[in-house]
């Protein structure tokens, strides 16, 4: 055991394996609609078969659950040791699919399998850039990620805009309820109970929806037993450095994203060792992860937002509980009516439940803006300017639609233009001209 792991950190208690399982069936849950959702807009976008759609499925859920475990162990350096769970981030699948219908499925999975192998050759440089993320610019970060995830996901309460049941009552009142039951659970229990609240929520509001008759059973018992990913299921992959490029340069944005999330869930969990000596494991398992996901077709497999949201509100901080969750995972891979059955799960009530684990990711990033000096020049316009770059795409969808294709890449997401826009202004007031504060005498 290497001595950064020292005995008496919460993230390393080992729990008992009736709440292991229980734990770790809450990150599932919470996670889940994140895999599926990426699969069926994916296949529906591309025309996949049902064979191929469940072989891409349980690849997913697999790679998810392989990359949980690494994350939560880390061996040889691969992995943070952290209790991560690895999801298909939603900026990698629009771009998977932009590359997929502009050239064809094969490129989109080579570039897959270049942007991870980019992930270990930019990691130097990215290490020596480590000291321009200070909690001013990780805060923002996550205020972001907040709001931008909560945007995405209210889209599985609402539906499709323009079709007739877009944002219809009994959908978003699912939602609510979820939501409310949700905080009633962590109200009105304690111990154990509270700590399963978001999961409680989750079955609450699905028994719900089951009494609306929201929920279509019909196909969990169709089809195999077992699933199998296969491997290169669309053939084998080209590799074409141009088409790449939007993937490759997301990779970057994605770093900086497993940056904050990785020193805040370290100082969640109580993790004594140095948060940015964490940080390149943190990387290097996204790189593995994403390169076996590549291999059985999936698009970049990475630590997951939501997962912050859920070690904060459930207080249950051991790296245990999600390399259970991965064993989970797993099991669903290659189990298809498990599989089938996630499925079925209703959007509003998944929704409901990721609103407010990401809104609670939010709560983390107002949690280190608290421990800043908003008062001072440099951390206001820090904090101002990255929610500005940030906020505009976000809540004004095709702002930049007349700007050309390659800026939109950057500009045009939220959480890349508001945290390049943090770290940059941070170090313009930090670094390249630090600004003297007034002296008291002087405001007199």
């Amino acid at each position: 055991m290497e001595t950064s792991l020292r005995e008496g950190d919460p993230v390393d208690q080992a729990l008992p394996i009736r709440s292991l399982i229980l734990f770790g069936l809450q990150h599932v849950l919470v996670m889940a609609a994140s895999p599926i959702t990426a699969v069926f807009l994916v296949a529906q976008t591309l025309g996949f078969d049902p064979a191929l759609t469940a072989s891409v499925i349980s690849a997913t859920f697999l790679i998810c659950g392989l990359g949980s475990i690494l994350q939560s162990f880390g061996p040889g350096g691969f992995g943070a040791r952290l209790p991560f769970i690895m999801v298909p981030g939603g900026a990698p699948i629009a771009i998977f699919l932009a590359i997929a219908t502009q050239t064809d499925i094969q490129t989109a999975v080579g570039a897959v399998l270049m942007t991870s192998v980019f992930y270990f050759v930019a990691l130097p440089v990215f290490r020596r850039l480590l000291r321009y993320f200070p909690p001013i610019v990780v805060g923002t970060m996550l205020l972001l990620v907040a709001v931008n995830l909560v945007r995405i996901y209210g889209g599985t309460i609402t539906g499709k805009p323009g079709s007739e049941s877009f944002a219809a009552p009994v959908n978003v009142g699912l939602a609510l309820a979820t939501i409310a039951l949700t905080v009633l659970f962590a109200w009105g229990f304690t111990g154990t109970m509270r700590r399963i609240s978001v999961m409680l929520g989750l079955v609450a509001g699905t028994a719900l929806a089951a009494m609306f008759g929201q929920i279509d059973m019909s196909n969990v018992a169709d089809g195999p037993l077992i699933a199998m990913p296969q491997l290169f299921p669309f053939g084998m992959p080209k590799f074409d450095v141009i088409a790449a490029l939007p993937l490759i340069v997301f990779s970057i944005i994605s770093m900086a994203e497993a940056t904050g999330q990785t020193i805040a869930t370290a100082e969640i969990v109580g993790r004594r060792e140095n948060a940015h000596g964490i940080v390149p494991r943190t990387i290097r398992g996204d790189a593995v992860a994403s390169l076996l996901g590549g291999m059985l077709g999936t698009s970049l497999i990475i630590t997951s937002g939501e997962n912050v949201g859920i070690v904060r509100a459930t207080n249950v901080k051991s790296r245990y509980v999600t390399a259970a969750a991965g064993v989970i995972l797993i099991v669903i891979a290659l189990l298809a009516p498990i599989s089938r059955l996630a499925t079925a799960l209703p959007g509003p009530v998944i929704g409901g439940t990721a609103v407010i684990v990401f809104a609670i990711i939010g709560v983390i990033g107002i949690d280190l803006l608290r421990r800043t000096d908003l008062r001072e020049h440099g951390a206001m316009f820090t904090l101002a300017a990255g929610l500005s770059m940030g906020m505009l795409p976000i809540l004004v969808p095709g702002i930049y639609s007349q700007f050309p294709q390659w800026s939109q890449m950057i500009i045009g997401n939220g959480l890349a233009a508001g945290t390049i826009t943090a770290v940059l202004v941070n170090a313009l007031f930090q670094h390249v001209r630090p600004v003297a504060e007034p002296t008291p005498q002087e405001n007199h």
